[in-house]
């Protein structure tokens, strides 16, 4: 049955007013030095993307930086990736503590933003969005924590990392984008015990016997990394996701002994659904006889599949490139999850009944509702075990969650208000017996989603307002059915903004706005008597104003803010930046982490670690750190 619909209309007329109307917002390239740019040094201007910084690598950690690629993405639209021979690093071998990737650019002139990946074999590892550069131009680092694929980086089949990002260089956009990526590999000194795993972190000199724990692997990276990406490099390894049914799949073999997996995805929209969160119904369209092809409403849902079984889905976060709405707000500061979008965890380990047989599998992947076009792929994770070469699994619990859609729409000429409410909720179980034990998984995922597109104003007023959430327990059970694991994780992230467009001078449009949106996750695990609880929440808001000619700005002001907050068992971190036009007036970070006594000495260590003489930690308090 399709969704109930509540629909107004009134005769259809032709407005002038309606194309740009139903195109808004837009994609712009920034024509002019915005204000206070001559206080700007001439130099390259740093752009930020305010997160969490790293952790640094334990003491006497021996550390190798290999430089992969450096390559100048110039006329590279169509073209196949860059190349690089990437090889572990001789002078740090696995294990390693920490690996990071950094993806630095640099680029001078006048260009658009950018999408870019960077494979290692056909796996992803980062997804980012390039700033739009100045004639003075702009320079930018990515730092992301790579460690996750030690198991790809230590034995790489073919030992290929490519980058892909199609660029258009012409008489009008001179922008080149020049890119280094290198990784940074650190050892694991010896006095580092593998006391840091939940399952260790019971106080030694307990006389009780600990209770039942998960393997120590469980929370270590995965042993078997296969990409679930396009098999041909020629325009890049992602699938490009045309429409709602055009479903993209891989057909995987994966090892008989594999007790764990962890689907990993990468999505992106771009083109006709890079602002799929405001695009009005295909009847706003077609009733005011538009020819904007952004349509299909405002909700989009990316699912993942097993042999044709629906396995998991998210929403995605709302992604906003730096030329995107309004480019003003996103000098210096990129708006959030630019520069290194945010990839999507589904657990597959209920599944690994269907998985285990030697046999290949088709692990797919869709967008509800979605336009040209998506460039979505994965990474499979997957954990074997050490003492066995294979396993026995079977799928539990499973039913085919339905889509609970209500859309309500209303038209008057121009103006509209477009509503969309939507919830999924899904169960899933399977056990897998194998040396660790026989363990079942249960994973419970809901998703609740609820939209509005609201033109208002004879068409000259557009408010958009999104709400995504979504909640994730995974359960552990040993045979007895005790809870022996628990990973819950709670996403939010809220869009709203308004624009105002006017009729300016010379063919030009004066666009008056302002934006907020944020990112809240948090994450508990518990293990035993292990448990940490860890929260995000990454804000930001803007506002301005815009004259755009055509798709350049050519005039305008813009203001923007972002907090970013993390904390956990051990860390607190705070970082507030405010920018007015391009410059940043005030930047601050605010530290602290929680220390452990072990004596009256107060010898200190790390919460969750023993001290250096084996002994364990027993007292906590909190220290500031100074901000570098």
């Amino acid at each position: 049955m399709p969704p109930p619909l509540l629909l107004l209309l009134l005769v259809p007329l032709v407005h002038l007013l309606a194309p740009a109307l139903a195109e808004t917002p837009d994609h712009y390239a920034v024509r002019y030095a915005p204000p206070g740019a001559e206080t700007i040094a001439a130099a390259a201007q740093e752009y930020l993307d305010p997160t969490y910084p790293l952790p640094g690598p334990p003491p006497a950690a021996k550390t190798c930086t290999v430089p992969v690629l450096s390559y100048s993405f110039a006329s590279t639209y169509g073209a196949a990736p860059a190349k690089a021979a990437y090889a572990p690093p001789a002078g740090c071998p696995a294990p390693w503590s920490l690996v990071v990737l950094s993806f630095s650019a640099a680029c001078a002139g006048e260009q658009y933003d950018r999408v870019a990946a960077v494979w290692l074999d056909g796996a992803e590892l980062l997804r980012t969005t390039t700033a739009e550069p100045t004639p003075d131009g702009v320079a930018w680092t990515v730092r992301k924590d790579v460690t996750r694929y030690s198991a790809l980086l230590r034995s790489p089949p073919d030992g290929v990392l490519s980058v892909m990002l199609e660029n258009v260089v012409n008489d009008e956009y001179t922008g080149v984008y020049n890119v280094t990526v290198s990784l940074e590999f650190h050892g694991t000194p010896a006095y580092i015990s593998d006391t840091t795993s939940p399952s260790s972190s019971a106080r030694v000199d307990s006389p009780d016997p600990a209770p039942p724990t998960l393997p120590e692997s469980y929370f270590q990276a995965a042993d078997l990394i296969l990409p679930i990406s396009e098999a041909t490099s020629n325009s890049g390894y992602w699938f490009r996701i045309q429409n709602s049914s055009d479903s993209r799949s891989k057909l995987v073999t994966i090892p008989s002994n594999t007790y764990r997996a962890v689907l990993e995805v990468f999505v992106s929209p771009h083109a006709n659904d890079e602002f799929w969160y405001s695009n009005p119904p295909d009847l706003y369209i077609q009733e005011n006889n538009l020819t904007t092809p952004r349509g299909n409403a405002a909700y989009r849902e990316v699912v993942a599949s097993v042999d044709h079984h629906f396995a998991g889905s998210f929403v995605p976060f709302p992604v906003i490139y730096t030329g995107g709405i309004n480019p003003l707000y996103w000098q210096p500061v990129s708006a959030l999850g630019a520069f290194d979008l945010p990839t999507y965890d589904i657990e597959l380990t209920p599944f690994l009944g269907l998985l285990v047989d030697s046999k290949a599998h088709e692990i797919g992947l869709s967008v509800v509702d979605g336009i040209a076009e998506w460039l979505v792929d994965a990474n499979l994770h997957l954990w074997l075990d050490p003492k066995s070469s294979d396993v026995q699994a079977s799928l539990g619990r499973y039913k085919t969650p339905r889509l609970s859609i209500t859309r309500r729409y209303a038209t008057q000429l121009l103006d509209g208000s477009f509503s969309i409410r939507a919830k999924r909720k899904s169960a899933f179980s399977g056990w897998v017996k194998s040396s660790l034990g026989n363990l079942t998984t249960e994973v419970e995922t809901e998703l609740e989603t609820s939209s509005l597109v609201w033109f208002s104003n004879g068409g000259k007023n557009k408010t958009v307002e999104l709400r995504a959430e979504q909640e994730t327990e995974v359960v552990v059970r040993s045979e007895t059915r005790k809870v022996i694991g628990k990973i819950e994780t709670e996403a939010k992230y809220p869009l709203w903004f308004y624009m105002d467009t006017e009729d300016g001078e010379n063919g030009t449009s004066v666009v008056t706005g302002s934006l907020s949106h944020s990112l809240n996750v948090e994450t508990e695990v518990k293990s035993g008597s292990f448990e940490n609880k860890a929260k995000l929440a990454d804000e930001q808001s803007a506002e301005g104003w815009m004259v755009v000619k055509d798709h350049d700005v050519v005039n305008g002001s813009a203001t923007t803010t972002q907090m970013y907050r993390y904390s956990d068992d051990r860390w607190s971190y705070q970082r507030t930046i405010d920018a007015v036009d391009g410059a940043v007036l005030s930047d601050n970070v605010s530290e602290s982490y929680r220390v452990q006594v072990q004596d009256a000495a107060n010898t200190f260590c790390l919460s969750g670690r023993r001290c250096g003489d084996g002994t364990a930690s027993v007292a906590e308090r909190w220290v500031e750190v100074a901000p570098m």
